[in-house]
């Protein structure tokens, strides 16, 4: 939905549905530990689901990837809803009217349902729910558009239940560059960024640098005195030459500030076969429209793509790709500082095969029990390395004036 690939994918509509999993289910020790351990994911676009489909991840109706009846099977505890802001609000404005309404929609579901969901405001309201038995939904704020330049609104999205912001998104704002910019207007973070940065240590908001260039990222460590996250990034070392990833340097750094990396699930972020999957497409579209001397029409542009994924299918990524990027993780930044952040809702059907939905985490499990991580290791994994680095934000609060 948001990524760059997963944008140009879908909205050419060149993704048929995606293939069944050749996977065997899950084992019954996988499953155990995935219910045995608060599993937190994040990056979870439900909340945009809900707005523009009329999802209900109550009920499973109109639904992508996330909903309750799946993340039960799956084992899903907490995971971060994305209260995503599209770059173009930076612009023409609405910035913070539109978190406001994704943040009802969740403070909606939750109280329409509390047999099933909560909000979480802390690592320890995650935990008494889990015990519950309930679904913790904390919230992200992807985009920090919605500040709007006043640290007034940041304190603001704090009383609302915002845990962490993902500094920019697709464009260059008034707090950060982006890694998808090729305009870095500010070298890095923007003056008003850095306060920022210091404003969510104050409050014990979390500092999410996925989606930043990678000298933004450079400042937000160098500025941050609690630890930071990547909420939702993979290895660049996997994806040579893409920003959107995180070099191996980086992953260190962020290991170094005490931080973790989550890993995203979008086959884009995992196999460089996928992510530069669109660039001969395109220019294949391109030279026929140059033969015909006109756009294609609609039409014509469907042909054209069918035709195109029948010639050469989409490399989805597979359960091993996943298994890579968290091993060269834990190689980077150790067993500590290494999470996951999947994108579900958010990465359109580029998801890998066997992973496609809040189900699959005890597939990701038996992976993990194969290539010989322990339990506690897995649990690290699953979640208690995210729960860590949100008690550590929350211990580095200092009281200030607003």
């Amino acid at each position: 939905m948001k990524t760059l690939a997963a944008c140009l994918l879908s909205s050419a509509a060149l993704i048929v549905a995606a293939p069944v999993s050749a996977l065997a289910a899950p084992s019954a020790q996988a499953v155990e530990i995935a219910h045995k351990y608060v599993i937190v994911d994040g990056h979870v676009d439900a909340p945009s689901t809900v707005a523009e489909a009329g999802a209900d991840i109550a009920a499973g109706e109109k639904t992508v990837d996330f909903d309750y009846a799946r993340a039960k099977e799956g084992g899903l505890d907490a995971p971060f809803m994305s209260i995503y802001v599209a770059a173009d609000y930076e612009e023409k404005g609405g910035a913070k009217a539109r978190a406001d309404i994704l943040i009802g929609l969740m403070e909606g579901v939750a109280a329409q349902h509390p047999d099933k969901y909560e909000i979480a405001y802390s690592p320890k309201d995650v935990r008494r729910i889990f015990a519950e038995g309930k679904i913790a939904l904390p919230l992200g704020m992807e985009n920090g558009s919605p500040i709007e330049g006043d640290l007034a609104n940041l304190k603001h999205f704090y009383d609302r239940g915002v845990r962490y912001v993902t500094l920019a998104h697709s464009k260059a704002n008034h707090i950060s560059d982006s890694s998808y910019d090729e305009n870095k207007k500010w070298d890095g973070l923007s003056p008003f960024g850095f306060e920022v940065v210091r404003a969510m240590n104050d409050l014990g908001i979390m500092v999410d640098v996925s989606h930043l260039s990678d000298a933004a990222i450079e400042d937000a460590l160098a500025t941050s005195r609690a630890p930071v996250i990547a909420s939702h990034s993979s290895l660049r070392h996997f994806t040579p030459d893409w920003e959107r990833n995180l070099s191996d340097d980086l992953v260190k750094k962020i290991a170094d500030n005490g931080g973790v990396v989550m890993i995203n699930y979008g086959s884009s972020f995992l196999n460089e076969a996928a992510n530069t999957y669109s660039a001969p497409r395109t220019a294949a579209r391109e030279a026929e429209e140059k033969k015909l001397g006109r756009a294609m029409t609609e039409e014509e542009a469907s042909a054209f793509g069918k035709a195109w994924l029948e010639a050469h299918p989409y490399p989805y990524a597979t359960l091993e790709d996943v298994l890579n990027h968290i091993d060269r993780a834990v190689e980077l930044a150790g067993i500590d500082h290494v999470g996951l952040g999947t994108d579900y809702d958010g990465v359109g059907d580029s998801l890998p095969v066997g992973l496609k939905d809040v189900s699959s985490y005890p597939v990701l499990v038996d992976g993990l029990l194969a290539r010989e991580y322990d339990e506690a290791s897995i649990e690290k994994i699953l979640g208690a390395n995210a729960l860590r680095v949100w008690e550590e934000v929350e211990k580095a609060r200092k009281k200030r004036k607003w």
